[in-house]
């Protein structure tokens, strides 16, 4: 792989870039405090702005690292952060990602998602060179599986209680594609 860090994306209504300290307050707004946006994620609905402002500011720090992968999903309507799509693994012997995602709910089912995530893909395979992108979701969360398929995302087995999120212990659904698969 040939690690290039989290560069600008541009797609038709959307701005994929680097957080800044300054997106806190849009992010806790629009996702970060959300419940019902963390149900079936492995970090809880941040209680106070103060959680939010330190993890982005954990987010810009690691943005020196040429093998950290974390975007803002911008809204160009609103010129503000909706959600967050970020590279949470990576296996260096395998070239192979993993992704993860979350949006804020007032934009649920409108492509958001999937608009960000195809952007996303062809940057890995086209820029970094990866072989194989992976996500996986909770059985539970079939949505967040119904991305990945728009996605070009092939679904692969469902791995029996092998996730942990905000419900415990659960079955995840794991999704991939194979550079040699992907269509620019």
């Amino acid at each position: 792989m040939k690690h290039k860090g989290t560069k600008t994306i541009e797609t038709p209504r959307l701005v994929l870039r680097a957080f800044r300290l300054s997106d806190a307050e849009a992010a806790y707004k629009n996702w970060t405090a959300d419940e019902k946006v963390t149900a079936f994620l492995t970090w809880p609905a941040h209680s106070d702005l103060s959680i939010t402002k330190m993890i982005i500011s954990d987010w810009v720090e690691q943005y020196k690292n040429p093998d950290y992968y974390q975007w803002a999903i911008v809204l160009k309507d609103i010129d503000e952060p909706i959600g967050s799509i970020s590279v949470v693994d990576i296996n260096e012997k395998c070239e192979m990602v993993t992704i993860g995602y979350c949006i804020g709910q007032k934009w649920w089912h409108q492509g958001v998602t999937s608009e960000a995530f195809k952007a996303v893909i062809d940057y890995l395979f086209e820029t970094v060179e990866v072989n194989r992108i992976e996500a996986k979701h909770d059985t539970n969360n079939p949505n967040s599986g119904k991305v990945m398929k728009k996605c070009g995302l092939k679904y692969e087995g469902t791995l029996r209680q092998a996730g942990f999120n905000n419900h415990g212990i659960v079955d995840e659904s794991i999704y991939g594609l194979l550079r040699s698969e992907w269509k620019r």
